[in-house]
C-alpha cells in the first residue's frame, strides 16, 4: 500500500459506491512535536488528506479537492491513543465527486466531512 510519512494505508475494502479503508498514523512523525508538545493531536487537514489520498488509490486517479460543505471534528484524534483509524466513505461519481466520510474507531468518531472533487 502507498506510505508517505505521516500516515499508511493497511487496506482498502470496497463495494460499488462505499470504502472502507484502515489508516495507520505515525505518531512519530516531527510534526507532532510541535502539534502540540506533550499532547500529539491529528491535525484535520492530515485528517481530510487521508480521505483524498484513500479515494484517489481507489480510483486510481489524482484528485484535487473542489469544495468542503461540512466537515466537523469531534473528537481528539491523538496517534499515541488511536494510531489506526477506520475511513468510511461514500461517494457518487457525476461531474464532479460527490463524498461523505467520516473517521472513527472503536465506536468513536473522530471527524465526518462532506466534500467535493475534480
Amino acid at each position: 500500500m502507498p506510505q508517505n510519512d505521516i500516515f499508511t494505508i493497511i487496506g482498502i475494502d470496497s463495494t460499488a459506491d462505499t470504502i472502507a479503508s484502515e489508516v495507520r498514523i505515525n505518531a512519530e512523525h516531527h510534526l507532532f512535536e510541535g502539534h502540540f508538545p506533550g499532547t500529539p493531536v491529528t491535525p484535520g487537514v492530515i485528517q481530510l488528506q487521508m480521505v483524498k489520498t484513500v479515494l484517489e488509490q481507489h480510483l486510481q486517479k489524482e484528485l484535487q479537492l473542489k469544495s468542503v460543505r461540512t466537515c466537523k471534528f469531534l473528537e481528539v484524534l491523538n496517534p499515541n491513543v488511536t494510531p489506526v483509524i477506520r475511513l468510511n466513505i461514500k461517494y457518487k461519481i457525476q461531474e464532479v465527486i460527490e463524498v461523505t466520510a467520516s473517521g472513527v474507531f472503536e465506536g468513536t468518531t473522530f471527524f465526518k466531512a462532506q466534500a467535493t472533487y475534480q
